[in-house]
């Protein structure tokens, strides 16, 4: 059987838009965030130099279903990885993005990432509040 080589993706040269993200409870992925002006996710992971994955065309419905998952990484897995993104270097420092929070006007959330979401009691979102 042929050996399979893996090429990391080259990182996008479109200007990075900075969105707002919240730290996680996930051992895959470290922050996500949501721009519903320009149906933006943002996703960056705990392993991998901390860059930053945009995926185009993701509702906020999309983004909502992701934050509320009983596992981050397991919907990852099955309904954003598939999807094509950009990717960004990491931001300089530690490698982890500050969680930046703000309130996006017209999102459908009250606020970015309310802590308790889905059914899960055990499942909460790390805030910068």
């Amino acid at each position: 059987m042929p050996k399979t080589t893996f090429v990391p993706q080259a990182f996008s040269e479109e200007p990075y838009r900075d969105i707002p993200m919240a730290q996680v409870d996930s051992s895959q992925v470290s922050c996500i965030g949501h721009c519903p002006d320009t149906n933006t996710l943002a996703v960056q992971f705990k392993h991998g130099g901390g860059h930053i994955y945009h995926y185009p065309n993701v509702s906020a419905e999309q983004h909502l279903a992701f934050v509320k998952a009983e596992s981050i990484g397991s919907h990852f897995g099955k309904h954003i990885k598939p999807l094509p993104f950009k990717k960004f270097p990491a931001p300089q420092g530690d490698g982890l993005q500050d969680a930046k929070v703000a309130k996006p006007v017209g999102h459908p959330l009250d606020a970015p990432y309310p802590m308790g979401l889905g059914d899960n009691p055990n499942r909460q979102l790390k805030s910068a509040y």
